[in-house]
Formats: C-alpha cells, structure tokens, sequence
C-alpha cells in the first residue's frame, strides 16, 4: 500500500487526523489571506514580534485557567501598542523598537512558562502539533477565519488602501492607525489559533511564505488573497501528509512545504519568476 493511500485510509478511519486536516487547512487559509496585507505593508518584523509577543499571555493563560486566545490577545495588542511608541517617541527606528519589545516579551513568556512547570506544552507552543489537535481547537479555529474572512470583507477598500498607500489615506479622512491595531488584533488571533499546529517559531513563516508565493504570481489584491489561500492550504495537506507518514514534526513539515512551493514559484512564475527573466534577457 502506498503513503499516500496508507494516508488517505487513515484519513477515513480516524477523528483525530481528520479534526487534524481541517485545522490545518483553515490555517493555512487565514494565515495566506493576513498575510498578504502583512508583506504589502512591510510588516513582516511587526509579524515576527507578534507571534514571539504572544507567549507570556499564553503562560498567564496557561497559569490562570482561561482561554489561550484571551491571554495572547492582549499581550499581542501590547506588544503592537509598545513597539509603535517606542518608534514614535524616539529617533529609534522601527525595526529597534521590535527588535527590543518582541525579544523581551519572549523573554517573559519562558519565564512564566518554566514558573508553570509545563515544558511538554512549551515544546507544542513552540513546535506545533496539529496531531493533538482537539475539537475545542478546531472550533476556535473556525471562529478565528470566520472573523479573518469578515474582517477582509467588510474592510477590504480601507485595508486596500491603507496598505498600498497610507498618506494618501489619511488625506482621504481613514483613520488609518485604527485599521492598523484592527490588523494586529486580527493577526494576534490567526497567531494564537496557530499555535496548535505550527508553533510560535514557525507561524511567521506561514503568515509570510504563501503571501510572498502569491505576491509572484499577480499584481491584483483580490487575486493575491485567493492564492496566498491556496497555497497555504496545499502546504498544510502536504505537510500534514508528511507529517503523518515520516512521523515529522507537524509545524517544519507544513513551513517546508510552503517554502518548496515558493522555491518553484520563485523559478517558474510568469510575472517575477527567474527563468522568465533569463529567456527575457536571451530574447534582448
């Protein structure tokens, strides 16, 4: 029997990989479609610093009993908060203030971890295991891209603009700080629900590498959310099936698949793709 039958047989028979399938494939979609306002607003250090920021209100979370989603949620908006007052409040740039407040807030989170005594369930926040996957999980999951995909919708022309062109945005009457903390907010949600099943090290690769994927291979918005989307999900069923066959860690399983299909795209892909600009170059 094949892996891939050997996989799909699996698939049929057992509540966990199919509760784990489905998990990751809504990752994989919210992950593609932030992502891509996240690469298009230079953001990608902001993504960093709030995936490493959510750890201590994943311990105080941990600690206290309550929902995980709660406790990152307010760490990630006071990182977000603190790194954009650092930057405003002094000659600093941007990147430093980051650099500083993610790096301390990571800091804090392994120490209110190691004071919970919970190495196991640091080694899943930090790696990811979408094999332990659990229902509840899956629910919070599908509530988090249900309010990714609202969000996207009903403030797709502000999110369109602000990223494409912020002064312009501000002249135009946006409040374009408040659709800022809207989009931290809404990645602090997809990083936390992510957590599960590709860890904290490892969600800034999928909030970034099918964003960057689709980025290749369009100039329209609306058509780079559709593929950031797919491409996250093909790197999630990918991943997830090697994850399950070569007993692989679930979260570098999936990222090594989004990066290979970035690799190919970055070759292939008729707008920036490598092998387009050299036939470009023989034709000159």
């Amino acid at each position: 029997m094949s892996s891939v039958t050997h996989f799909l047989a699996a698939l049929g028979q057992y509540n966990f990989l199919q509760t784990a399938l489905i998990t990751s494939i809504f990752v994989g979609v919210m992950s593609g479609i932030i992502g891509s306002f996240i690469i298009l607003r230079g953001m990608s250090l902001m993504g960093d610093a709030i995936s490493h920021a959510v750890l201590p209100g994943v311990a105080v979370a941990y600690m206290l009993g309550i929902n995980l989603l709660l406790g990152a949620s307010v760490f990630g908006i006071l990182a977000a908060m603190l790194i954009g007052y650092v930057a405003s409040h002094s000659q600093l740039k941007n990147d430093t203030a980051i650099g500083i407040v993610f790096s301390a807030f990571y800091a804090l989170g392994f120490i209110l971890i190691s004071l919970a005594e919970s190495s196991t369930n640091l080694h899943h926040i930090l790696f990811g295991n979408v094999l332990a996957v659990s229902d509840q999980d899956l629910l919070t999951t599908t509530g988090v891209l249900i309010a990714v995909i609202l969000f996207v919708v009903l403030f797709y022309k502000e999110l369109l603009i602000t990223s494409f062109d912020a002064t312009f945005a501000q002249t135009y009457g946006l409040k374009t700080q408040v659709v800022h903390y809207a989009l931290m907010l809404v990645l602090t949600l997809v990083t936390v629900s992510s957590l599960q099943t590709v860890g904290i090290i490892l969600v800034v690769a999928m909030l970034i590498t099918p964003a960057a994927t689709a980025f290749l291979w369009t100039n329209q918005l609306h058509v780079m959310l559709v593929y950031s989307a797919l491409f996250g999900t093909v790197a999630a069923i990918v991943g997830l099936f090697l994850s399950y066959t070569f007993n692989w860690a679930s979260g570098p399983a999936i990222v090594i698949v989004a990066a290979l299909i970035f690799g190919l795209s970055f070759i292939l892909s008729p707008k920036q793709g490598i092998l387009f600009k050299l036939k470009g170059n023989a034709k000159g």
